[in-house]
């Protein structure tokens, strides 16, 4: 009777140890949304997504060391864009070698004190900047969103909720908001039934625009949404004759901040058409304005209790040095005073806080975002 006895203790000591059966690894996967805590980011754009760099050229554009410069230079998360084009060919096979570097870029944000956001940032039937684009009004295209996160989760579902999240959509484009909200609903509900407790960025409609959160609708009771908006504003500072921008990138005459960006005698010599696309911003800004300017988002967040995200922000080079370390340093002080997490575009593409050439760091750039300075050799 006795053998009896110590073999039933013995049984309830396993099953105790052991937490009733689940693994170590999977009661760690288990932790709530709440310990996804994020405040100072940056984005690595240009790896899995707006590139043509393929196979090793893409494999080695960001490595181990990227993410420990990273870390070091005081930021605590990455935001990942990942486009459909790089997961998965024309007929829907996932390309093995681009979610591998999906899941290095996440074990070396682990091993360096990072956490990381997966942000589905383009999708065939959806380019923020195109100007058809089928997601809207394609059931089949929707269909296959869903999917597309079906499998990621499929993919991604075993790392901790306190290491990785996800990012629905990069800049939603609808002409009607319901149609963004509709498909968030769809995909969120698809997704809840596999992760509960995984942390989901949602962002409002119309490039995540400050001005369209009174449209949004999100699921209601689930604390584990962060919101999330981009903010480049004034853009005729921020795009400074970024040559993609038809809107304002043609001006070459002096930019400002803080105050006006574009001073009235440096309008002469543009037409009626472009100097309504430069004056569009044409406000005092400084940090006083810069808040009042993101008021809305912050008290949408505020009202529901969730974490409010600027997931994207930043000066192109071309700006004036002193003046984009200045707008740096404003935007980021109202970001920290009410609280919004934050990750600036981006690491080493255009906006890079590194030489994509050369890896070299922009101290006054980093010293502005994060206080890092450079150190003694």
């Amino acid at each position: 009777m006795k053998y009896i006895v110590n073999l039933v203790v013995l049984l309830f000591v396993l099953f105790q140890t052991s937490g009733c059966g689940v693994s170590s690894e999977s009661k760690t996967t288990q932790k709530t949304c709440s310990e996804f805590t994020i405040q100072r980011g940056v984005n690595l754009s240009h790896w899995l997504s707006q590139t043509d760099r393929k196979g090793d050229e893409r494999a080695s554009f960001m490595n181990e060391e990227d993410f420990k410069k990273i870390a070091g230079f005081g930021y605590d998360h990455v935001r990942l864009p990942m486009d459909e084009v790089h997961l998965w060919d024309e007929e829907g096979v996932k390309d093995t070698a681009a979610f591998e570097l999906v899941h290095n870029a996440i074990k070396w944000s682990k091993e360096n004190g990072l956490r990381i956001i997966a942000d589905l940032h383009v999708v065939r039937s959806h380019y923020f900047n195109a100007d058809v684009r089928p997601l809207w009004n394609d059931p089949e295209a929707q269909d296959d969103f869903v999917d597309m996160w079906m499998q990621i989760s499929n993919e991604l579902s075993d790392y901790p909720n306190d290491l990785l999240a996800y990012e629905l959509l990069n800049e939603a484009v609808a002409d009607d908001s319901e149609d963004w909200n509709n498909l968030v609903a769809k995909t969120m509900t698809a997704l809840r039934k596999k992760e509960p407790n995984r942390m989901v960025v949602i962002g409002s409609n119309r490039w995540q625009s400050v001005n369209t959160f009174d449209e949004l609708k999100i699921p209601e009771n689930d604390s584990c949404i962060i919101l999330s908006f981009h903010f480049y504003s004034p853009h005729v500072f921020t795009h400074y004759q970024a040559p993609w921008s038809s809107k304002v990138g043609f001006y070459d005459g002096p930019v400002h901040y803080p105050g006006h960006p574009i001073h009235e005698e440096d309008l002469a010599g543009y037409d009626s058409s472009q100097i309504k696309s430069l004056t569009a911003d044409d406000a005092f800004y400084n940090r006083e304005y810069l808040e009042e300017r993101i008021q809305e988002p912050i008290e949408f967040a505020k009202k529901r209790g969730l974490q409010l995200y600027c997931g994207e922000f930043g000066c192109y080079p071309t700006t004036p040095l002193e003046d984009r370390v200045q707008w740096y340093s404003d935007v980021t002080a109202v970001f920290e005073k009410n609280d919004i997490a934050w990750a600036n575009w981006d690491y080493k593409g255009g906006f890079g806080v590194v030489d994509g050439e050369t890896g070299e760091p922009r101290i006054k750039i980093l010293n502005a975002l994060t206080g890092y300075k450079e150190k003694d050799n």
